[in-house]
């Protein structure tokens, strides 16, 4: 479903990526692991679009997107929770969701209703503007703004990242309904093993701008952990 083949990018000077390979099969939890600075987030900035593509290839359904300006990717169904939430803390949750929907092809107006059915928080606060809801009020807010395009893959950038243990358990209940019962393909990036254990069913390992281990979840080994995951 998305390829990345021989991926480099750079900051400055600095190189970030290196000849980054790796396939999201489609139907299943991929995550995404390995220590702060490895370059996670940049690897999905350059699926998004965020950041331009040094050289090599994103492939999106067999078609090469790394040229397509960023506002052309959600609407191919790639749906982005990026790291921080980055909501509009100014406009309610109701004109968050709806900035979503501008990303939709179909020309659909309104909100959808199952994005209420699994965050009914964002129903009861539905008025209230994003900033001022809590940090896991506004992380169900994030994915529940890239659901309303009906993307075919959620990719998330650590979506429990300082969020209370309860809600933690509830998003982890999301994505699991989301992939498994409804067959979304998801990336997502997570440090807590845990979490990564309990959804994915396939992992890929970064360290200093390379994938260095990858495979089903049950090749995950304690050697990998040692080596690349714990600090």
């Amino acid at each position: 479903m998305l390829s990345i083949e021989s991926l480099n990018q750079y900051y400055g000077q600095s190189h970030t990526l290196w000849d980054v390979s790796l396939t999201i099969q489609p139907g299943i939890c991929t995550c995404l692991m390995g220590r702060n600075g490895v370059g996670k987030t940049t690897l999905l900035k350059s699926i998004m679009g965020l950041l331009p593509t040094q050289s090599g290839h994103i492939v999106w359904r067999g078609e090469p997107i790394e040229k397509q300006a960023a506002y052309k990717r959600a609407p191919l169904g790639i749906g982005y929770v990026p790291q921080g939430r980055e909501i509009f803390p100014l406009l309610t949750v109701e004109e968050n969701l709806r900035i979503g929907l501008k990303a939709r092809k179909d020309g659909v107006k309104e909100i959808p209703e199952h994005i209420f059915e699994l965050f009914p928080v964002l129903k009861q606060m539905h008025k209230r503007r994003g900033g001022d809801l809590s940090g896991g009020q506004q992380q169900q807010l994030a994915i529940g703004r890239a659901l309303v395009i009906e993307p075919s893959i959620l990719i998330l950038d650590e979506p429990t990242e300082g969020i209370q243990p309860n809600v933690v358990r509830e998003i982890g209940d999301i994505l699991q309904e989301l992939n498994r019962s409804r067959q979304l393909t998801v990336l997502l990036v997570e440090q807590k093993l845990p979490i990564v254990r309990r959804l994915g069913q396939a992992f890929h390992v970064m360290d200093r701008g390379r994938v260095v281990a990858g495979g089903n979840m049950d090749a995950l080994s304690d050697d990998i952990i040692q080596r690349y995951l714990t600090v």
